[in-house]
């Protein structure tokens, strides 16, 4: 039986396949899930949360899929940017009704308190100033109604080429102290794209496959103080390292123990069998969604890290050790539906944004209970 509560994390520097690393065992950090965080508006409501952002005042924003619901389901426009107070009172809708909106996937607010939304279904990456909410800058181009081939994304094999400035399906954004930024663009490209400060196009690295430094889902990405840029590879089931240009300096893999009988959040129990050999997107470990601390008054930073299934948050080094593990997915409060972004304004207040459950927890992690129980 101990072997099951061994903990197997691989990494690798710039190497073809991870190296495991073990240690004794893995902590459950104690936590709690305030109640009705969000307070809103009468006839507003949210859909699938798949972003949540804090700002520097604290305020708190959330991108969900919920809006105008124009069309059939399968073109609506499912994508409502709100922001509320650090009380969780509504303040307003940023970008109602704006052109970009199709499909929901991430929020993030960067240095200057600039608001960027990464929009899956218009193949768009949208920066709001904070005083009014005000399109500052514009990335990709959505596909037009009136083309002639006009019609959903396709998905060949192999994809057809990628390119500059131009999206398929992004996900997620990140910068580094220099004011680049790298767009995750992630489901059908495979890559990360870097664009300057200014957003002329720079460079971009990745593409679809399993080797080092390829991709299969560019599902979250990250960046530390140093600018390092995390790349959640979900269905490969690592996090990837890099420097800001592309060159690969880690592979992490999250290998934590896991109750065998533990339920899926939604659907059939998924076959963890070919995991380690194989990855997917349901596999234990496989980053959804990734979010690195502020530097604390040390300079060090944390990683937190979600999968889908068995449902769990994970909080690990910027170099892969994890540091503990909490959360199993549910219904109920401080139990987790598809974590799709997580926003960590210090290293024990998380938001996290949840698909299945519709909803918005603020989590308060107590690591120091911990050691007060063993």
């Amino acid at each position: 039986m101990m072997h099951r509560w061994l903990l197997g994390l691989s990494v690798a520097l710039i190497a073809p396949a991870a190296m495991p690393a073990w240690a004794d065992d893995v902590p459950q950090i104690p936590y709690e899930s305030v109640p009705n965080v969000l307070k809103m508006p009468p006839d507003m409501y949210l859909g699938e949360a798949t972003g949540v952002a804090v700002n520097s005042k604290g305020h708190i924003f959330v991108y969900s899929r919920s809006g105008s619901s124009l069309g059939p389901a399968y073109g609506n426009a499912a994508s409502q940017l709100l922001e509320f107070s650090p009380e969780g009172y509504f303040i307003r809708e940023i970008g109602k009704n704006l052109y970009a909106w199709s499909f929901a996937h991430t929020v993030r607010i960067d240095k200057d308190d600039n608001i960027w939304a990464t929009d899956k279904g218009s193949d768009m990456i949208i920066k709001f100033n904070n005083d009014d909410g005000r399109v500052l800058m514009v990335f990709g181009r959505k596909s037009e109604s009136s083309d002639e081939d006009a019609h959903p994304l396709h998905h060949p094999k192999p994809p057809l080429p990628a390119i500059d400035g131009r999206f398929r399906q992004p996900t997620d954004v990140a910068w580094d102290p220099q004011g680049n930024t790298y767009i995750a663009d992630g489901y059908i490209n495979s890559r990360v794209a870097k664009v300057d400060k200014d957003g002329y196009w720079v460079k971009q690295w990745g593409g679809p496959g399993s080797e080092p430094g390829q991709f299969q889902t560019v599902h979250t990405i990250a960046a530390d103080a140093k600018g390092n840029i995390y790349v959640g590879d979900r269905a490969n089931r690592r996090i990837q390292v890099f420097d800001g240009d592309g060159k690969l300096l880690n592979i992490i893999k999250i290998d934590v123990p896991f109750d065998p009988n533990a339920k899926p959040a939604i659907g059939n129990k998924p076959d963890v069998s070919k995991c380690s050999t194989e990855g997917g997107t349901f596999c234990p470990g496989a980053p959804w969604a990734l979010c690195i601390t502020p530097p604390d008054s040390s300079g060090q930073q944390v990683l937190y890290s979600s999968d889908a299934y068995p449902g769990r948050i994970y909080k690990l080094t910027l170099d892969g050790k994890v540091l503990g593990v909490f959360g199993k997915s549910g219904k109920q409060p401080k139990d987790f539906g598809w974590v799709h972004e997580i926003a960590c304004p210090s290293e024990n207040v998380l938001y996290v944004a949840e698909i299945l459950n519709w909803r918005i927890q603020k989590l308060i992690l107590n690591p120091g209970q911990r050691a007060a129980s063993r």
